[in-house]
């Protein structure tokens, strides 16, 4: 039997022990409150559009009612009847003609096929009275390199000379300040930049000597020069060009001089000089003269060469004029030694003519393959022509007269596969478009100054539409050519075609 004492005692430890179950189970299963709320949206879109007519003329229904109803004219089947067979026969004869094919029809107004973008000059050239002797386009088409010298009779060997570089698409261009001018100690006769290389410039120098240019040497541009060896030329070097080595990606420099001299050079840009790759020498007694071509030697044996080009289509072929009018077709492969006597020369000189042309009248200052016909070329000289050859025939194609004066330099469009260019002694630079019935210029670009002559001209191949020019006066005209004459039309490459095909007289 539990006393009362002893029963409150059990009552309040039962109570307890319940009081901390209860307060445990509520710590361990209280969360915290959940809000939650409701929201609507609701959106409204209507439209409405109508159309409406205007309601036709009582008049005009009076006179269309009246026209359907009217008998038609009397004879008037009959005639049609009549002529069906005749109508249906000229429209299938026009369908299969090809008189207008090319013919693209101008709905706008003409536009003027040359204009004038800038005037380029540098100060001191124009102090000096220099002229422009060779303009070139870097390989981004966006900076033209001018060479100054003189094309006059005179004494150049002493004459400090300048390279000039102008960037087209720089903000704030200046025409008559330079953004580069690089000194040079004699006249520089040839100008060449690398084909994919915009900081490279291979120039000919009146002395004889070649060199390499990088502009962004900024202390010393001078990458590479031949000095004055038994290697190097002896006389101006007329004509600069970059040639691909066997290495695959690799160039070198060609030179071509009025001593009568071909050399190959591959540049050493670590020790700042060229070496001597190839060598070749033109001499009269071993020029190949096809049966229709006769020319008697005068004077000197050697060739001096005046002009040369590079096939774009066999990379063994190259073409040279010289100041006799002699116009050949080398071979960079031959093996033939070259009947001259050795002046020291660490390679051996070899005779690279294979075929001989019908000499021109006079020196011959430009030749230029097309890019368009593998066979097919145009040079030009003193005569004043333009002769258009093929590689398979003695005599040209086509001559055409270009000037009274002398012809300076010829230059095949990028673009237009029958459009040329040339430079004449009488300032003017005359465009010829063979795809026109007659043989006149289809465009003259007319310089500013009376007597200056246009001493070379340079196509812009990355911005067709540009053309160079540069003239005695010390200026540099840059061109701007309608879509006319850059655009080629359907039948263009054909028309070539058959040009090249045709038999020369």
């Amino acid at each position: 039997m539990f006393t009362d004492e002893a029963l409150d005692s059990v009552s309040v430890r039962s109570l307890w022990r319940k009081s901390q179950q209860s307060e445990q189970e509520s710590r361990d299963c209280q969360t915290r409150a959940v809000h939650s709320a409701e929201a609507g949206i609701q959106t409204v879109f209507t439209t409405l559009s109508c159309t409406q007519t205007e309601p036709q003329d009582q008049a005009t229904e009076q006179l269309l009612q009246q026209n359907h109803n009217e008998p038609e004219p009397l004879g008037l089947k009959d005639f049609l009847q009549r002529v069906e067979e005749a109508v249906i026969r000229e429209l299938v004869r026009n369908a299969r003609s090809h008189a207008f094919d090319g013919f693209q029809v101008n709905w706008g107004d003409r536009s003027q096929l040359v204009s004038c973008l800038h005037c380029l000059q540098h100060p001191i050239t124009q102090e000096r009275g220099l002229h422009v002797t060779s303009v070139s386009w870097s390989c981004t088409g966006s900076v033209i390199a001018c060479a100054y010298g003189r094309i006059d009779d005179g004494n150049w060997s002493t004459e400090r000379s300048y390279v000039c570089m102008w960037n087209l698409d720089r903000r704030g261009l200046s025409p008559s300040q330079a953004d580069l001018v690089i000194d040079v100690p004699t006249a520089v006769t040839a100008l060449c930049y690398h084909p994919s290389q915009p900081a490279l410039i291979a120039g000919g120098l009146y002395s004889g000597e070649v060199v390499v240019w990088d502009t962004s040497r900024t202390q010393d541009p001078v990458l590479a020069l031949t000095g004055m060896s038994a290697d190097s030329h002896r006389e101006p070097v007329y004509q600069v060009a970059w040639v691909p080595l066997q290495k695959k990606g690799e160039f070198g420099v060609l030179s071509a001089s009025s001593g009568g001299r071909v050399l190959v050079w591959t540049v050493d840009s670590d020790q700042g000089r060229f070496i001597l790759n190839a060598a070749y020498a033109l001499v009269q007694q071993q020029v190949s003269h096809s049966s229709s071509v006769s020319f008697k030697a005068r004077g000197s044996s050697t060739v001096g060469v005046t002009s040369l080009a590079l096939s774009p289509w066999d990379s063994d072929t190259f073409l040279v004029g010289s100041e006799g009018g002699l116009l050949l077709r080398c071979s960079f492969s031959s093996k033939v030694p070259a009947a001259t006597p050795s002046d020291g020369q660490s390679v051996t000189l070899r005779a690279p003519a294979v075929f001989s042309f019908r000499p021109h009248s006079g020196p011959i200052h430009s030749i230029h393959c097309s890019p368009f016909h593998r066979n097919l070329f145009v040079s030009a000289g003193t005569d004043g022509l333009a002769h258009l050859h093929s590689l398979l025939q003695a005599n040209p194609l086509l001559s055409l007269r270009v000037s009274d004066s002398y012809v300076f330099q010829v230059q095949w469009s990028p673009t237009r596969p029958l459009v040329f260019a040339a430079a004449t002694g009488q300032g003017e630079v005359q465009i010829f478009d063979l795809g026109h019935r007659s043989l006149r210029p289809a465009a003259t670009i007319e310089q500013r100054g009376a007597g200056q002559a246009a001493s070379c001209l340079s196509f812009n191949c990355q911005n067709p539409h540009l053309l160079a020019v540069g003239n005695t006066d010390g200026t540099v005209g840059v061109w701007q050519l309608s879509a006319d004459l850059t655009e080629q039309s359907p039948r263009e490459s054909s028309q070539l075609e058959q040009i090249a095909n045709q038999v020369a007289e």
